[in-house]
């Protein structure tokens, strides 16, 4: 597999952490620094798919530049019916934006094609915010941080926040949900992975063999599951000395109630 960037997806040669591709296929958003705060774009895809699009000086490439954030942007996740795009960065914010119907200020009109606001800003981390996924159905927004804590957020009624969850006795890198939203992992600094039931938000499971040898690190890594709900895979694992991304199974099996 061989990755290309535009040279014009760009932050003004400041550092990209994070990329997400909108649901529709149509745009996609980075997160990372900006000037002198954190930044996230929304760019037009079509250039990128397209050599004929690209060429078109006529077609705007960045569709909304957003400085909002006071540091370095750490994720950006969109939504999965695609209104909302969420960000979360070292600032201890999350972020929410949505498309709003009013054009770009005049200040903006160079840089901006549309008009993306912040809709609610989720302040209850102590720590920078790492990773974030929106749940299934898009009734929970899930953040991670530097706090050792997991934040459930209502996504129907921001900021109200449903449950802390606290457990993990390092950093948390990474969350994601299983594909119907029974449950959540997440992992950490502490070399473990859990399982969280969304049902009561109570811990279902611990899984620590495959990380025990891993060294602390600071980078986040994130975990996915597999479409079936069955597996799990994280990328921080080892095995007979060496990094590997590991598969967990018979625990989320278990769990699913398949064993």
């Amino acid at each position: 597999m061989k990755l290309l960037k535009p040279s014009w997806v760009n932050h003004d040669d400041k550092p990209i952490f994070s990329v997400d591709i909108h649901p529709a296929g149509k745009r996609f958003a980075t997160g990372g620094q900006g000037g002198d705060s954190g930044r996230v774009v929304v760019w037009n895809l079509n250039p990128v798919l397209f050599e004929s699009v690209e060429m078109d000086p006529n077609v705007p490439k960045m569709l909304c530049q957003m400085d909002n954030h006071l540091a370095c942007v750490n994720c950006v996740r969109w939504s999965n019916n695609g209104r909302y795009l969420a960000s979360g960065g070292d600032d201890r914010l999350v972020m929410v934006w949505a498309l709003s119907g009013a054009p770009p200020s005049m200040g903006n009109m160079v840089k901006n094609s549309e008009t993306w606001r912040c809709v609610s800003t989720l302040r209850g981390h102590a720590g920078d915010v790492l990773d974030l996924a929106w749940s299934p159905l898009d009734k929970w927004l899930a953040s991670c941080s530097v706090d050792n804590t997991i934040i459930i957020w209502n996504a129907e009624k921001f900021p109200n926040i449903v449950c802390v969850l606290a457990g993990h006795t390092g950093l948390v890198k990474g969350v994601a949900w299983d594909p119907v939203g029974k449950y959540l992992a997440s992992q950490s600094d502490d070399k473990s992975l859990r399982v969280w039931k969304t049902a009561d938000w109570a811990q279902e499971s611990i899984i620590t063999e495959p990380f025990e040898e891993c060294g602390g690190t600071t980078h986040v890594l994130r975990l996915s599951w597999s479409p079936d709900g069955q597996y799990v895979v994280s990328a921080h694992a080892m095995n007979g000395g060496g990094p590997t991304a590991q598969v967990s199974g018979y625990y989320l099996c278990h769990c699913n109630g398949i064993l």
